[in-house]
């Protein structure tokens, strides 16, 4: 519940927080699709609570190009784990919060295209991963949503790699009935939660709130980092 109440406010939260708790009950291999199933939940309830402001545009272009690349991320995602990988992302989602910042002072953002382009790059890294969210919050930021628009647009995005994710995942016959039933449980939660989250949420100024996303993909890809050096 608190992971999803986290999430609600950030954007993300089950994906980075929920392994330290999974890996020691069923191990790491089922950690993936146990979060893919129980973030349609989640996620469901975000962009219900925040759907007038979803970026409808945004939310399109990147399922058009990550869909391909979250495919091939899932049939993979057993190998998707390098050390040298974990700390280039990490190091890259920390200088995005400056690079945004002087780049929104000067009048520049991400364009449709580079947005595009690097939701590409995302698809492959969501399809493998289950702590990736930051990663696609910070690209929304970048192309200049702010607040519950990037709650919004980031949700109903995963929803639609989610049930990419889940679909390879079944095809691979790793979808067991444990790690169904973990994800169901996880997902009913979860779900009731979101609207919690909207409480607060609404009672935060604009500003505030992207300071603590900011934060988040901080916080996010020094995890990732250190990660990859106690690895």
């Amino acid at each position: 519940m608190i992971s999803a109440v986290l999430g609600g406010i950030a954007g993300y939260g089950s994906g980075p927080l929920m392994p330290l708790v999974l890996v020691p009950i069923v191990g790491a291999e089922p950690v993936v699709p146990i979060i893919a199933i129980s973030s349609m939940f989640t996620n469901s309830a975000r962009v219900s609570v925040f759907r007038q402001v979803l970026h409808v545009r945004l939310a399109i272009i990147a399922f058009a190009a990550a869909l391909p690349t979250c495919v091939l991320g899932a049939w993979l995602y057993t190998l998707l784990s390098g050390r040298g990988a974990a700390i280039v992302i990490g190091t890259t989602l920390i200088a995005t919060v400056p690079l945004r910042r002087i780049l929104k002072r000067r009048g520049h953002r991400l364009g449709e295209k580079g947005f595009a382009a690097a939701a590409a790059g995302w698809g492959l890294l969501v399809g493998g991963t289950s702590g990736s969210g930051v990663v696609l919050l910070s690209l929304l930021l970048a192309a200049g949503l702010e607040g519950t628009a990037v709650i919004a647009t980031d949700a109903a995005i995963s929803i639609v790699t989610g049930m990419v994710k889940i679909s390879v995942f079944a095809f691979a016959g790793v979808l067991t009935p444990t790690v169904i039933v973990i994800a169901l449980l996880m997902g009913a939660i979860g779900f009731p939660s979101t609207f919690l989250a909207k409480w607060i949420v609404t009672r935060i100024p604009v500003h505030v709130h992207t300071v603590i996303l900011d934060a988040i993909v901080i916080v996010g890809g020094s995890v990732m980092i250190l990660g990859a050096f106690k690895a």
